[in-house]
């Protein structure tokens, strides 16, 4: 089982154009596992999602690892909730540093557990609103935390002059109708998932 498990994530990291180390497959497999037997049970996770847990969320998180810097850098994940996308993101891009901002505190507390049993050197989990969180990200990562214009006003406020939003956008998101006065959108979609949605690049003009 445990060489099929890896098999089943080599054959993602091919499709989504990523690099997956063993050690960070083992790590995203223990992720899983925290996520069936806490999130879900704590409904942090919907359990329409149960079967399809990993393609859901795990994979449809580590897709951005491409569109993130080149250099290291620091990445806040805006609403974290149960670690998604930020958690899996971290273990695949070690090279950078995350916060994962959660004002509910079960949620928070669950962050801190997973960081804690992972060893993951580079998450730190903020456990308060995005509002309370100190200026200068690099990335903000937006995945179900908020509509477009208010998941791009916070991220507004943190990200340094030439930073960049990383926003899960709906399948019927559309860059003229959606876009927002004053920002850059850059659209990028993983035929792998068929049925996600793109990964929208937003950044000042």
């Amino acid at each position: 089982m445990f060489h099929v498990k890896h098999e089943a994530w080599g054959w993602w990291a091919d499709a989504l154009g990523i690099s997956l180390e063993p050690a960070s497959i083992s790590l995203l497999e223990r992720y899983e596992e925290l996520l069936v037997s806490g999130a879900l049970a704590r409904g942090m996770i919907s359990s329409a999602d149960a079967e399809r847990l990993r393609e859901r969320h795990l994979v449809d998180s580590i897709r951005a690892a491409p569109y993130l810097p080149d250099e290291p850098a620091t990445v806040l994940d805006m609403g974290s909730g149960a670690g998604l996308p930020g958690i899996p993101l971290a273990i695949a891009r070690l090279d950078h540093r995350f916060v994962l901002a959660e004002e509910r505190r079960g949620r928070a507390a669950f962050l801190g557990s997973v960081v804690e049993s992972l060893r993951l050197p580079n998450v730190r989990v903020h456990p308060g609103s995005v509002d309370a969180v100190d200026r200068g990200f690099r990335v903000c990562l937006s995945r179900a935390f908020a509509p477009v214009a208010r998941a791009w006003a916070h991220a507004n406020r943190v990200l340094e002059p030439s930073g960049q939003l990383l926003y899960w956008a709906g399948a019927g998101f559309d860059a003229e109708r959606d876009g927002l006065p004053g920002v850059v959108l850059t659209l990028f979609r993983s035929p792998a998932l068929a049925n996600a949605g793109p990964v929208v690049i937003m950044a000042r003009q």
